[in-house]
């Protein structure tokens, strides 16, 4: 997988992607203000980037913010069609692997809604443990997410 700064062309191609079930929360236009920032270039230059395969195929997306502690917060999304399908271990190292040599975090944290055992998962076998739990409130209604962390 090579990761690269993200184009214009790459947020509209992800803003269509759909996900099935209750993944749906996922689809960018489930909140207003997630899709806003997807297609607005200056909102999105320097935090997201472009996961494409060895045929230049895009397969997902990495977002990167130092937070004020200097660790690292990740948000990711895979192609929906390759969701489910054992993919994610791969990805998500990967992308830690892009984001340490670009970032030089010491620590890595992301949230995930707590329905979403899958991913929990997958983020647990790449070495991520959970933190603590809060809801907040999406675009979809008041959700349970996960804080998960781990060292680079």
């Amino acid at each position: 997988m090579r990761s690269s700064a993200w184009g214009q062309a790459d947020a509209e191609e992800i803003a269509t992607w759909r996900y099935s079930g209750e993944y749906a929360f996922y689809d960018s236009d489930a909140d207003p203000g997630d899709v806003a920032e997807l297609l607005d270039a200056d909102r999105r230059a320097g935090m997201y980037f472009s996961a494409r395969d060895k045929h230049r195929a895009l397969v997902g997306f990495f977002q990167f913010k130092r937070t004020e502690s200097g660790a690292v917060e990740i948000g990711l999304g895979l192609r929906p069609e390759l969701t489910g399908r054992g993919l994610g271990r791969r990805f998500v190292e990967e992308g830690l692997e892009f984001a340490s040599q670009r970032f030089g975090a010491a620590t890595f944290m992301l949230a995930v809604a707590a329905f979403n055992t899958r991913a929990i998962r997958v983020y647990e076998r790449c070495g991520f443990g959970e933190v603590r739990r809060t809801t907040r409130h999406t675009g979809s209604g008041d959700w349970e997410f996960v804080a998960m962390e781990r060292t680079a």
